[in-house]
């Protein structure tokens, strides 16, 4: 991919939602509603702080993130449905629940 977003700003795909609900049943695409989780495509280098300092992002790319419903900016980039959103957009970073078990 060709795109590189400034500052504290993150590419997004979403991860879409299962297409059934727990008793079988099929949702169809009008009804469904756009999924509040993604992956993180890239990243920006950052933004600056009062002094003029480089602040690095809290995610990287491959993190696997939950945004709020509405946030950020739906593109298209070669061909495929992208957000780009600032780094406040995003409410956490969700971890691995199987590195989590074992670790418990």
């Amino acid at each position: 991919m060709h795109f590189r977003p400034l500052h504290d700003r993150v590419l997004v795909r979403r991860i879409e939602a299962e297409e059934k609900t727990a008793g079988g049943i099929i949702i169809p695409d009008t009804a469904k509603e756009k999924p509040m989780e993604g992956e993180v495509v890239a990243v920006g280098p950052g933004a600056r702080d009062d002094t003029g300092k480089l602040v690095e992002l809290a995610v990287k790319t491959g993190d696997r993130i939950l945004f709020g419903k509405w946030s950020g900016t739906e593109v298209r980039i070669e061909g495929e449905d992208l957000l780009i959103m600032k780094e406040s957009d995003i409410l956490g970073i969700v971890e691995n629940t199987a590195e989590l078990k074992k670790a418990a």
